[in-house]
């Protein structure tokens, strides 16, 4: 992140929104040094700062630069959501950037996220798609989940769902939170790790 100094911290911002060309509440900052003048003179405020153009043109040059040494060249669309970040890649071979079973995909999606969050110091939500690989693979674990949760209503017997990524778990998390009598668990390790749908009594 860049490091921005001013007389006041209401002087930084400021000055951070008419070179940045954002709004004042587009920026996130964290105050790195404060020092305090003799009656106002000398007196000074150091902040780290950014705004969600940052994090967008970050995302594109990572990207760009990774596509680049592995010499596949790709489209790259960032969209901002609500609640992060949606980017789409499009290349000659999607295939390659999906990867069995979308493992390439999904490794990507990690590298990503953790660089942008390493070097903005958040926690930033991201999903990386390519020709709505993801999107579909989500309606099909959604589908999926209801079918099973329907059967262990009925029979009141646990029922575990093959391994999965992280992202696809916690959307069959939060789809049945709201089910009466229905319990979600991740259990295993690693490349193991899966979803376990429990019948629970209601209290």
């Amino acid at each position: 992140m860049e490091k921005f100094t001013g007389k006041t911290l209401d002087d930084v911002l400021a000055s951070i929104a008419r070179e940045k060309n954002c709004a004042l509440e587009d920026i996130t900052y964290n105050i790195l040094e404060e020092k305090k003048g003799i009656l106002g003179i000398g007196s000074s405020v150091t902040v780290e700062a950014y705004c969600k153009d940052d994090i967008k043109e970050f995302i594109f040059n990572y990207l760009g630069e990774f596509f680049m040494e592995i010499n596949q060249p790709v489209s790259v669309e960032i969209i901002e959501e609500p609640s992060g970040y949606k980017v789409l890649l499009d290349s000659e071979n999607n295939a390659i950037i999906i990867g069995k079973a979308g493992q390439t995909l999904h490794a990507i999606n990690l590298v990503v996220r953790s660089a942008v969050n390493s070097t903005f110091k958040k926690r930033v939500s991201i999903l990386i798609d390519v020709n709505n690989y993801k999107e579909d693979r989500y309606a099909k674990v959604k589908q999926l989940a209801k079918r099973v949760a329907r059967n262990v209503l009925k029979t009141k017997m646990d029922a575990s769902l093959d391994p999965m990524p992280n992202d696809e778990r916690k959307v069959i998390h939060q789809l049945l939170t709201d089910y009466k009598n229905i319990k979600t668990e991740s259990e295993g390790e690693g490349s193991k790790r899966h979803l376990v749908i429990k019948y629970v009594e209601q209290k």
